[in-house]
């Protein structure tokens, strides 16, 4: 759950960075990036969006790399 919370996060980030557009109205840009802290434990200053969403696409492949592989038999 949280590995998804965190590419939508990134998702809005890059579009707010990318084209103004706020992904709804509850996500404010302050939002996004008081959400990206918690995820990454960074903090971001205004405008810095764009950095915020590298450094959760940095986590979130992280994250991927972790999770266990499971092979089903049959």
């Amino acid at each position: 759950m949280a590995l998804f919370r965190a590419a939508v996060i990134a998702s809005a980030c890059r579009l707010y960075a990318q084209t103004g557009i706020k992904a709804n109205r509850a996500y404010t840009p302050t939002a996004m990036l008081k959400a990206a802290t918690q995820i990454t434990g960074q903090k971001y200053r205004r405008g810095q969006h764009m950095k915020a969403a590298l450094d959760i696409k940095i986590w979130c492949d992280a994250m991927k790399a972790a999770l266990p592989v499971v092979e089903r038999e049959g």
